[in-house]
């Protein structure tokens, strides 16, 4: 053993641990179904957002940060353990977790933390069930939250360090009724039919976009106000924007999320980040630069599926994870259309458990003209009637194929699928395994798995 490694192994046996006063304020800011490419430093389509363009020049911007799960509660869950959905027993949307799987408060009340949660943290009446000190505002589109938050702070009164987690409803649909331009030029998705009812839901999205962006620079400014210098200020969200091919989908408009982090001292202001973090990573690393120890990862009791990326945030690492693992299941008696996936940085498996259904969503079912996605989708049903690629993008997102493959390098839309190309055998048949592995770490049986959950009552608690 070197000298050099003796006298830094005494010196981090000598290091007192963190005291109250000296650890980290954390502050995570949740946006709701705002998907990456509608925020810096993709660009994408969405309006100017300045809270967002400020936050990434103060910190860290992730380009490759991915959900465990396209929808709600199982996204959120994840994010609120550590855990994966199929461990955590967060699944279908609207079912919490287990409550003996230990969550987010518990891990921060242990080093001396004051923890609160406003706005939708966790999935609206369920962040009950996790045990903030303080937890209100979650109620469905409860749209006061952010102002609530912003008053709870500046009215603070305890000298504990904060753990923060405040989550906006934008842009959640029903987006607001005034679109933000005229949608005309907007850049439409790959799996969008050209309709003036798509770009104006668009213009509409981009409004709800903007409305997010307000709510970040709201927080960002009391945070900092309130609390000092010493802020782990985190800003992200659960998954992608409610439109076919996003939201309960394992593409990348689905599953692939902004994440930025500013820390004053700590992670170097105006950088980015391309390694591969995923939501189950937040809590331990944020645990860890408060001071805390990461818990174990593993599959076994107690054990997380998250591992700290803080290494990363300091700059003295570039990589993290070598695969984001993704699922989706359904959403109540909607969306069920159960989903495996595995992506690394340049490629994506996923593998559609159940290929001989359709698949359905709020947006070709939903009741609401105004909200669900209904104002643009008859228009496709009615463009389809005459026009063959209309007709293909409908056939396309109620049927799929068994597994998908697609190389993100060279198709960053995931509009080829190459699972039938001999070519890309040997890669297909590398993907296959390592999902199969992952699955059968967490007991996930795919199907048997799915048809389990659809015959079970969900675990309410909320909305």
């Amino acid at each position: 053993m070197t000298r050099s490694l003796i006298a830094a192994l005494m010196v981090a046996f000598m290091a007192p641990p963190l005291g109250a006063a000296d650890r980290p304020h954390v502050v995570v800011f949740l946006a709701d179904d705002l998907g990456y490419a509608d925020c810096p430093p993709a660009g994408g389509t969405a309006p100017p957002t300045p809270n967002m363009i400020r936050l990434a020049r103060a910190g860290m911007a992730f380009t490759q940060a991915c959900v465990a799960s396209p929808s709600c509660a199982p996204s959120r869950a994840a994010l609120l353990t550590g855990v994966d959905p199929a461990r955590n027993g967060s699944m279908l949307n609207h079912a919490a977790p287990r409550k003996d799987v230990r969550a987010w408060p518990a891990y921060f009340a242990a080093l001396g933390y004051e923890t609160a949660a406003v706005g939708k943290v966790a999935h609206y009446a369920q962040v009950k069930q996790y045990g903030f000190d303080h937890a209100s505002h979650f109620n469905y589109h409860q749209d006061d939250c952010v102002e609530a938050a912003v008053k709870w702070l500046a009215g603070r009164a305890s000298d504990k360090p904060l753990c923060l987690l405040v989550g906006t409803n934008w842009p959640h649909v029903p987006w607001p009724e005034k679109g933000w331009g005229d949608g005309g030029r907007a850049a439409l998705g790959p799996r969008l039919v050209d309709t003036p009812e798509t770009r104006a839901a668009v213009a509409r999205y981009r409004a709800a976009v903007a409305n997010a962006d307000r709510d970040l620079g709201l927080v960002y400014d009391a945070a900092r106000k309130a609390l000092g210098d010493n802020v782990l200020f985190a800003f992200t969200s659960d998954h992608g924007a409610q439109f076919p091919g996003g939201k309960w989908n394992l593409y990348d408009a689905g599953v692939r999320t902004p994440l930025v982090v500013a820390w004053p001292g700590h992670v170097k202001p105006g950088t980015a980040s391309d390694a591969l973090v995923t939501w189950t990573d937040l809590l331990p690393t944020f645990l860890e630069a408060a001071g805390g120890t990461p818990p174990a990862v593993g599959t076994g009791k107690g054990e997380v599926s998250g591992r700290s990326f803080l290494a990363v945030l300091k700059g003295d690492a570039k990589e993290h994870r070598e695969h984001q693992f993704l699922t989706h299941s359904g959403d109540g008696a909607m969306n069920r259309y159960p989903m495996r996936g595995v992506r690394t940085r340049g490629w994506k498996y996923v593998r559609n458990l159940d290929p001989d259904a359709e698949y359905h969503s709020h947006v070709d079912l939903g009741r609401n003209p105004k909200g669900d996605g209904r104002e643009y989708w008859d228009s496709w049903v009615e463009k389809a009637k005459s026009d063959p690629s209309a007709a293909g993008a409908i056939k396309a997102y109620h049927t799929r194929p068994p597994e998908e493959l697609y190389d993100l390098a060279a198709d960053p839309a995931e509009a080829r699928n190459l699972a039938a190309d001999p070519a890309h055998a040997e890669t297909l048949k590398k993907f296959r395994a390592t999902l199969d592995g992952w699955m059968k770490a967490n007991g996930d049986d795919g199907l048997k798995t799915e048809r389990g959950l659809q015959a079970a009552p969900p675990r309410a608690g909320g909305k």
